[in-house]
């Protein structure tokens, strides 16, 4: 399958697994959907291993760096992002993932020590703006109201849609060391899950969180979907572009994806953008259509991290 295909793929399922999220809040802990989401998906990638005969056995150095991709991208990360929906629109939520095309390059120079070209900067600087811009009268209100004695639940939100940015980037540029050390992604994908969904279920556990089996079956029409669509099919097509083209491209998914999740929070949410919301859409979009054309960051040395 082609790049832009992949590209495609993960941008439009992303883009709606945003609004998916909502259908599980309310019904048990966040971090408990997080968990029973990940132990899914995980679940069904091993079936596919099994189902294709491959031995799921990998190495401990192998797992040390799963458990790394697994606790960044599929437990701090989402924990993250489902506690920030229970305070702000899932558009905008989204629209925070913007900026891993910030944080990617910058977690890649500190560990990696992969240069970063000017036109990448200016690429993260355009997508910055425009998430300001969809933010900004959100933000003010918000601010306001926390002045006047408001709860500030909007702006705890925004730092945890922040946090879930930062996680899941780092979590992107270990992608490249896991597969160095084994090829069969759909395995390797797995045991990230299943770790990511372990260290959630032991934070759940600690924080005295109860593992229920709601009854709506809005929650598990989201579960399934999230599960199977939002983490098995997105996640192999996003790593699969993380091995081809890099991580400092693949992520300007980050960018395309708001801009669907907004477009969902107007029909579905009550969500009501003005222009300078619908101006920062663009600029995320000319951000992306520009890093596009942008070579692709060169390593300056290789990663020797262990």
């Amino acid at each position: 399958m082609s790049s832009p295909v992949l590209f495609i793929i993960a941008s439009l399922i992303w883009g709606s697994t945003f609004w998916a999220i909502t259908l599980q809040l309310g019904h048990t802990a966040p971090a408990v959907s997080v968990a029973y989401r990940f132990f899914l998906a995980a679940a069904a990638l091993f079936a596919i291993c099994l189902a294709r005969r491959d031995s799921l056995r990998l190495p401990w150095r192998t797992h040390r760096w799963m458990a790394l991709q697994g606790g960044l991208t599929f437990g701090i990360s989402y924990i993250c992002t489902y506690e920030s929906e229970q305070h702000i629109v899932s558009g905008l939520v989204a629209v925070m993932f913007a900026l891993m095309v910030f944080w990617t390059p910058i977690w890649s120079r500190i560990f990696f020590g992969t240069e970063v070209k000017g036109r990448t900067w200016a690429c993260g600087a355009v997508a910055t703006v425009g998430v300001a811009l969809l933010f900004w009268h959100s933000i003010g209100d918000a601010w306001q109201a926390l002045k006047t004695g408001g709860d500030g639940h909007f702006l705890a939100g925004v730092v945890l849609a922040l946090a879930a940015t930062l996680a899941s980037s780092a979590g992107s540029i270990v992608v490249n060391k896991v597969k160095d050390q084994s090829s069969n992604l759909p395995l390797t994908m797995a045991w990230s899950m299943l770790w990511g969904a372990s260290m959630v279920a032991v934070w759940s556990l600690a924080n005295g969180n109860a593992f229920t089996l709601p009854d709506s079956p809005s929650y598990w029409a989201g579960l399934v979907y999230l599960s199977i669509f939002g983490s098995v099919i997105a996640f192999f097509a996003y790593f699969t572009l993380i091995g081809r083209i890099g991580a400092n491209k693949a992520v300007y998914i980050g960018v395309v994806t708001p801009v669907l999740s907004v477009l969902l929070s107007i029909q579905l949410e009550d969500y009501r953008p003005g222009l300078l919301e619908f101006l920062g859409m663009v600029l995320c979009l000319a951000s992306v259509a520009w890093a596009v054309r942008a070579p692709a960051a060169k390593s300056v040395q290789s990663a020797n991290l262990n």
